[in-house]
């Protein structure tokens, strides 16, 4: 006759219990979704590049010129065509010296005034107008996803202005509206507001398709669902469920939309249709530069790399958010 096992009393079970808790341990306090993100982010060597060089140059773009306080507009003649301080490494006889480290142009103006000085400006004018596409693209990419009505005539309306070529259409809003802005504004302040303008109405569209895909895949899920049933307003729903599940893709199109607008406004300044001829930018340097470029070269090089280090770093930046952003690249 095989014997029955003999329960365990009240107290002996209560041991044991307490006991299987003890060999559990603590438990560890779960991780947030941003840490996770981080995580992924800095095993991008490219990303931390990017992002660190961005947050340099636009620190050295702000304070630079209260440190390197020389008038980047002031004409010198008698210290025109001093060449970098380097330079003396293989020229001892060289026009140079550390009171202008990166040299001066044909007009006696300090190179490196001006390059931080430039670089402000180029710089604000990516940010403000990265910020106003950005702006633009979401509202117009929420409205169509959302909206089944709105989804036609917006999305045929974002195709016309992709099917435009967007440097002539630039040139031809700076040519039109142009003299208006100066007028009214001033000759820096209006060409700055246009230029921003200009930019950021030819450069939301990408964002806009973005953005309306994934609005199109979220108001199917349950939990859009779930808020339209109890009669949430539409507002609501974009406000507290739509928008905050798109942040990923518009921070990695942030990063594309600030190196679109950079490149841009130097293209502008380089043509001569941009800020005014004694205004100095980044793009100018470049123009300025170009017809004593082999006697000088440096002049080129300096705004030239100082454009190309910033744009790959925003590149290598966006690079770096789209894969931590991306849940199916953290996870590996």
């Amino acid at each position: 006759m095989t014997e029955q096992p003999i329960p365990a009393s009240p107290v002996e079970a209560d041991l044991e219990f307490m006991k299987a808790l003890q060999d559990k341990g603590p438990q560890k306090p779960p991780r947030s979704q941003w840490r996770d993100v981080w995580d992924q982010f800095r095993k991008h060597k490219g990303a931390l590049f990017g992002g660190s060089f961005l947050i340099f140059i636009t620190l050295a773009v702000i304070f630079g010129p209260y440190i390197w306080d020389i008038d980047a507009k002031k004409l010198d003649i008698r210290n025109k065509d001093w060449r970098p301080i380097y330079t003396l490494l293989w020229d001892g006889d060289a026009k140079a010296g550390w009171i202008h480290p990166f040299g001066t142009d044909q007009l006696g103006r300090d190179i490196l005034a001006q390059m931080l000085f430039g670089g402000r400006v180029s710089m604000a004018v990516g940010w403000m107008a990265m910020a106003l596409a950005l702006l633009i693209g979401t509202a117009i990419g929420v409205l169509s996803g959302f909206f089944k009505r709105m989804d036609f005539w917006l999305m045929r309306f974002t195709d016309l202005i992709l099917s435009l070529p967007i440097l002539p259409l630039v040139l031809l809003a700076v040519t039109l509206f142009g003299q208006p802005l100066r007028a009214q504004f001033g000759p820096e302040g209006g060409m700055f507001i246009l230029i921003v303008s200009v930019i950021s109405l030819t450069s939301w569209m990408q964002t806009a398709r973005i953005v309306r895909g994934d609005i199109l895949a979220l108001k199917e899920r349950e939990f859009i669902l779930a808020a339209r049933s109890i009669g949430t307003t539409p507002g609501k729903i974009i406000r507290r469920h739509l928008l905050p599940n798109v942040i990923s893709p518009i921070m990695v199109s942030a990063t594309l939309g600030l190196a679109t607008a950079i490149i841009t406004e130097s293209a502008l300044s380089f043509l001569g249709v941009g800020f005014p001829s004694d205004f100095p930018t980044w793009g100018k340097q470049l123009a300025d530069a170009v017809d004593r470029m082999q006697e000088f070269p440096e002049r080129v090089m300096l705004p030239g790399i100082a454009i190309s280090l910033t744009v790959l770093a925003v590149n290598y930046l966006g690079d770096g958010l789209r894969d931590a952003l991306d849940p199916r690249i953290r996870g590996r």
